[in-house]
């Protein structure tokens, strides 16, 4: 069974870590995301005087959602092995510990975001993730926008465009491709002006190829962009050009300092760093954002243009506002959600998460655990994780 492999995989990484941590007094561990839900409590239980913090990248849903799954209990259980739980937003904090008030038996301190289960404490905090400024980060290039570097950008792909969008992505089911597309498509229907001079460009890096669900969505995706390249296109324009490959970072970041937009359309997403991305690229303080409101980022950037990704109008609307605000408000919007980024970026996030879990107070008998000095305890690890059930 698929939950047999999980398992497994979760003893293997609790097996190596073990192995790593051997000889360490009180060691600092940090575990990412849904692929290792059971792991905190695995190396809890080896290692109680280890500080493990536990951090969710995807959005929590609320306790109806999460009851469909069979194993909550065991995920759940799992994950409270932590020290400390982080997730985005404050809103997936209060999902997870209305789940785990309903599913488990435990006490929730409401007031201090806590959950008390087997004598043992986890701190449930939000930690927006974020990226670093241009300033900060040596690897990008220094690039300005320009209609220039637009023209260099679309003329190797055989394109006529004055005004340009861009969209990058995995090509996921959570991030709203088709649904940009119809917003590309009902733009053209209600604002005809923009025909033969608007182009959308979307990065789509293929994810999961070996999975028919991911099949299907990159053929759905494909077959909508060529359905209204149908309508709309003329012998040197296309509303939508899909670029079905991963590209460097260097290369998005040329098309986010050359477009007019960028279209974030997620059904559901726990940060959305695209978002960030677009922002600290605009060095020139130029360009709009059109960001969907079920993304995380979404709670930091009310500058951004929020949209229903759902509403095929209200985003074609969006995109025409982006398109005729004023040169001095889009200036004064970048500047807001600049100066947002770079005080709330990626070396805050990860100080604020690893000084949090350092500050953690171990219990005197947690504390005292001499660290194992005898070579791995894989067999401890496999042990544990039969005789608990997991």
């Amino acid at each position: 069974m698929d939950t047999d492999q999980y398992q497994s995989v979760n003893r293997k990484f609790a097996a190596a870590l073990l192995d790593e941590m051997c000889g360490e007094s009180q060691p600092l561990v940090l575990v990412q995301d849904y692929h290792f839900a059971l792991l905190p409590r695995m190396l809890k239980e080896s290692r109680p005087d280890a500080r493990v913090a536990l951090f969710w990248h995807i959005p929590w849903p609320n306790p109806e959602a999460f009851g469909i799954c069979p194993w909550q209990e065991q995920l759940l259980d799992g994950m409270l092995g932590a020290d400390l739980i982080g997730f985005h937003i404050q809103a997936h904090c209060n999902n997870f510990l209305a789940t785990v008030d309903r599913a488990l038996e435990s006490r929730v301190d409401q007031e201090h975001f806590a959950v008390i289960r087997r004598d043992h404490e986890t701190k449930v905090k939000p930690f927006p993730i974020s990226v670093a400024m241009n300033g900060e980060d040596s690897a990008l290039p220094a690039i300005e926008s320009s209609p220039m570097e637009r023209a260099r950008l679309l003329r190797p792909l055989g394109i006529e465009a004055t005004i340009l969008g861009i969209g990058v992505d995995r090509v996921d089911y959570t991030k709203g491709i088709p649904e940009r597309f119809r917003g590309i498509e009902r733009l053209l229907e209600l604002y005809p002006e923009y025909s033969e001079k608007l182009t959308f460009v979307q990065i789509g890096a293929p994810s999961r190829t070996h999975i028919k669900r991911y099949q299907e969505l990159m053929a759905e995706v494909e077959n909508e962009a060529e359905r209204i390249n149908r309508r709309f296109r003329t012998e040197a324009w296309s509303p939508i050009l899909f670029l079905k490959r991963h590209h460097s970072h260097a290369e998005i970041v040329r098309y986010y300092r050359a477009a007019d937009f960028c279209l974030v359309t997620s059904l559901h997403d726990g940060m959305n760093l695209v978002a960030k991305e677009y922002i600290a690229a605009r060095q020139d303080e130029r360009g709009s954002l059109i960001l969907s409101r079920f993304t995380g980022a979404s709670h930091e950037l009310p500058d951004a243009l929020i949209v229903n990704p759902y509403d095929t109008d209200e985003l074609a609307r969006a995109i025409h506002t982006a398109l005729t605000m004023s040169g001095d408000e889009r200036r004064i919007r970048m500047a807001r959600m600049r100066a947002v980024v770079k005080e709330h970026n990626i070396y805050r996030w990860a100080g604020n998460l690893i000084g949090e879990l350092a500050e953690i107070r171990l219990e005197p008998a947690e504390a005292d655990q001499p660290a194992r000095r005898d070579g791995p305890a894989r067999d401890n690890v496999i042990q544990f994780a039969t005789m608990s059930g997991i």
